[in-house]
Order: C-alpha cells, then structure tokens, then sequence
C-alpha cells in the first residue's frame, strides 16, 4: 500500500527586507526580467521502458518512468533501488525540491530518495535498513503532516511478513541515514501482522488522533485479518488505546456472510494484549472482532469533513477450501462510515465483492492497495490466487472505483508479454501494483499521482540482486526490481 500526502516547509519570509530579495525567494521575475524558477517538467527519467497497457477509455493519461532498480542516480551512484516497493509519502521543500520515502518490501528497509524542481530523481539512500527492522517487511505507509493531520511529520509504515518486528513504525523522514539501523515501534497499536496505519485527518475528530490499522494474518482456515484502531490525544500516538471492528449482527459470523451492497451496524471494541500478535488475535476473537482473509491498505475520502471518516479497505483474499463461505478468495473492497461524534460507532458495507462471479467486479484478482480522493478509489491488485474465470485471469490491474455512481473501470493493466519481449522478467510470475498517492497539490500538477511495480521475475542478467548492501546485507536477499511513476490525468 502506500503513503499520503506531503509537506511544504517554508523558511521564514520575514527576514526578506525588500521586495526584490522576496519575489527571488519565491521564484518570481527578477529586476531583469528573467523567471529563474524551475517549475516540475513531467517525462521519463528511467532507462526501463512503461509496461503499461492503459484502457481505452483512458487512452489520455500520461505514463512516466521516473526510477527503476536498474538505474543510477547521478548524486548516489551506488543506491540501488531494491525489490519489491511499496508504500510511499512525498514532502515539498522550501528550496522547490522533493524528498519521497519509499519502502521496499522485500529489502526490509526504507528509502530516502531526493528529486529536484523538476521532479528529477537525482539521489537516494536508506534511512531504515533489515538490521533495525529486524528484516520485517515493510509493507504500506502512511506521511503524517501537521496540514493534514495535526502534528508531524513522520511516516508511519507497517510492519508484516518474515520478521519479528511486527506492528507500526514511526520514522523521521529527515532522520540521518548514518542511524538506518535504529527503529521506533508504537508498541500501544498493536503487535498486528501491520499492512498499514492511517491516521484519519485532523478535522475527522477533532483534539484526537484515530489511526485504521490494516492486519494482513492469512489463516487458511479461519478470516482472522482484523481493522484495528488506535484513538489517542491528538498528537500521540503512544497512551492511546486499541480497539476491533465488531459487526452488530448475529447472524453475522464470517465476512462472507456480509452481502455486497448492504450495511450493518458495527462498533470497536477495545483490546488489550497490544504486546503479542498471538494473544492480540485470540482477544480479538474471543470478543467478537470481525476476521477477513488478509485485511490490506486502508485510505479515507477527502473532500468535505464528513468525508474524512468515510473510510476505504482492502481485503485481498485467500483461496482455499476450508475459508470456503467464510473468507473472500478473490478479494473485496469495503466501506466503513464512522459516527459523526464517536469514532467506536459506525457501519460497515461491502462495496465489491471480487467472489461475486455475476457482479461489477467480477474481474479482481486480489485487491491489495487502495488511494482515495473525493470522487475515486483508485484499487491496485497484488494477483495472489489462480484466477478460475477467464474474467480473472489477467496480469495485475489497476481499477478507479467512482464513490458518487458505484461505476468500476480499469484503467490499466500490467504488460508483461511486452516486458518479456524486451528481456524483463518471465510471464510465469505476476507483478503487483503498489504505493498509488495523489501528489497533484505538492507537485502543482493536476490529477497527477505517484506509483510503483513490483516486478517479480526481474533480475539481473549478470545473476546478481537488485538489493542496496546497505539496505539489507543478505546474500540470499529477493533479487528482483522494482518501478517508481508518475500517472497524469486520473481524475480526483
């Protein structure tokens, strides 16, 4: 999943005694007439080909390749961009460039990676490394901003698969790559196996913070992915408390038995064995907490206020047959509204059912990231379970789901057959499509959003691993590469 939003950090504009010196801050017109601003110039920066195929209906975006494993940054020749990408958050600074966080997944880290006023990539590095995750996946993230939330900026990524350090990790997105093997873990949300952590905006509630916690357990037996939520002061994210989602019905005992269209009455029920993802799983069930088949990313809708607790998750799905009537295996995507007054109250919907083989999306094969904006949700799929209908059996898509008239769309699919042909990857293997955020207002771009493939198959010819040393120091570390974008002209 993935990350939101940014920063503009602004030096003080006070100390500028003269008109002159202010608009050559600002980047106007000097005194000579010249405009000595740089101003972002969308294009390709990668060496790796686009292997996209965009649908028809949406034959007008724009597809740029800003960064790939295989390339060098002209100010850190040695970084390489590693496997598996994932969740990203991106900060405007005072001096017109841009700071990206990026996870990568299967390196266990987090990068750094710094773009010019032309949104160049031109450096990077990591600020997280396997030593200090204790070479736990780093999954979704979340950019925690004093505009948007209320306090930060940190960058709230979760923690899941391999490792020991399951849970939230808050990093400073500014810390010193020099301390890349020091790691803070929020201990009061939760041992879950963390597929990502979204605080809701700070107009949602205000004087609170309430971050959604997405747990991505994968029981073959029983759904036993929960939506966690932590509430606290605004601001803290340790003293607060922890809390399922409980569906207010008894005769709903699974979330198959939630039909696709229908709402239910639910609350969140507090828990308190945040110090072990064992005893947090059984509390959870022993007091009633809904279980899915891998709870994924988790995005809230902008625009007005009651907006910001309408709230967006992925359930990507497991297929086997004992979860048969129980768990989705193809996935689903749900809505979750909160009271207006209490963030415990709410209802819950499923808005698309992927395991509903006559519905509008019929078509997903494991729905694993979503970003949302006032009119969109932007689905992006991990494709996780063998397709059983021709309607399912597709490389990884990206879909927009619109919130006003329920109508579902691709918008692109993975190439892959084009990718083979020009010596990138293997067709046995899918791709994912990861770490979508609108980055429209940072960059000053309209409709314009950053993406990123995982390209699973793709190695190096020469039998190396696109993997930084210093990012994960494991010889027998996932050798495959990774793809960063931009995508212009999605709607919002």
């Amino acid at each position: 999943m993935r990350t939101r939003y940014a920063l503009l950090y602004c030096s003080a504009i006070a100390m500028f005694s003269s008109c002159e010196k202010l608009d050559d801050f600002l980047g106007h017109p000097n005194t000579d007439g010249e405009d000595t601003a740089k101003t972002v110039e969308l294009k390709n920066h990668s060496k790796t080909p686009t292997f996209a195929k965009v649908a028809p209906e949406f034959s007008d975006i724009e597809i740029y390749s800003l960064l790939s494993s295989e390339d060098k940054l002209a100010g850190s020749p040695d970084f390489i961009y590693g496997s598996m990408a994932d969740g990203t958050g991106l900060l405007k600074e005072a001096d017109g460039t841009y700071t990206l966080i990026n996870n990568i997944e299967a390196d266990y880290a987090i990068a750094r990676i710094k773009l010019d006023e032309t949104f160049k990539p031109v450096s990077g590095e990591y600020i997280l490394n396997a030593e200090a995750t204790a070479e736990t996946a780093q999954c979704s993230g979340t950019l925690v901003t004093p505009e948007e939330h209320g306090f930060g900026p940190i960058y709230l990524s979760g923690g899941e698969w391999n490792g020991s350090l399951n849970g939230v990790f808050a990093v400073d997105p500014y810390k010193s790559a020099e301390n890349a093997s020091v790691a803070t873990i929020l201990p009061a949300m939760g041992k879950f196996i963390t597929e990502q952590a979204v605080p809701l905006s700070k107009e949602a509630y205000p004087g609170k913070t309430v971050v959604l916690i997405g747990d991505d357990h994968s029981d073959n037996d029983i759904p036993s992915g929960q939506l966690g939520m932590y509430v606290g002061p605004r601001g803290d994210l340790n003293s607060g408390s922890l809390y399922g989602l409980k569906v207010l019905n008894d005769s709903i005992m699974y979330e198959m038995d939630m039909a696709e269209g229908e709402s239910y009455e639910a609350e969140f029920v507090e828990l308190n064995e945040v110090g072990s993802t064992d005893l947090l799983d059984a509390e959870a069930k022993e007091k009633g907490v809904m279980g899915f088949s891998r709870v994924e990313d988790i995005d809230w809708r902008r625009g007005v206020v009651s907006n910001h607790r309408e709230i967006y998750f992925c359930v990507t799905g497991r297929k086997t047959d004992a979860l048969l009537g129980k768990g989705t295996a193809f996935g689903r995507i749900y809505k979750v509204v909160l009271d207006e007054n209490d963030p415990l109250k709410g209802t819950i919907t499923c808005v698309l059912d992927g395991d509903k083989l006559d519905g509008m999306a019929k078509n997903f094969l494991s729905p694993d990231n979503i970003t949302v904006t006032k009119n969109y949700a932007y689905i992006q799929e991990d494709p996780a379970a063998t397709p059983d209908s021709p309607e399912k059996t597709h490389y990884a898509r990206l879909y927009q789901y619109n919130l006003n008239t329920g109508e579902l769309k691709t918008v692109l699919e993975c190439d892959q057959a084009s990718a083979v042909a020009q010596g990138y990857g293997n067709l046995d293997t899918t791709w994912e499509i990861e770490g979508m955020i609108d980055v429209s207002d940072i960059i000053g771009v309209e409709d314009s959003f950053v993406i990123c493939f995982q390209n699973h198959g793709w190695v190096p010819a020469d039998g190396s691993a696109f993997t930084d040393p210093k990012a994960n120091m494991d010889p027998n570390s996932n050798k495959e590469g990774s793809q960063l974008f931009v995508i212009k002209g999605l709607g919002r």
